[in-house]
């Protein structure tokens, strides 16, 4: 599982086997999302997020979307 970033207790990662398009996985608390990062940032699915957890998740991947693209080719090609 490769993590991209961690921030204010957010973790940023990917599987080994992932598929596109391009994603990134968020975990915070008990709460998981995906948020798709390929053309826009926008939230796929997500469970277990207070609302102003999940606005803080989606904060942090367009400020880091470019990060998140970088690391996504480099471990999944």
């Amino acid at each position: 599982m490769p993590v991209v970033f961690e921030k204010d207790g957010y973790k940023f990662f990917f599987y080994s086997n992932e598929h596109g398009p391009v994603h990134v996985h968020v975990r915070y608390g008990g709460g998981e999302a995906v948020f798709d990062v390929e053309e826009l940032v926008e939230l796929r699915e997500s469970q277990g997020f207070k609302m102003s957890e999940l606005s803080k998740a989606l904060k942090l991947t367009r400020e880091n979307r470019n990060l998140i693209l970088e690391k996504w080719y480099e471990h999944l090609g």
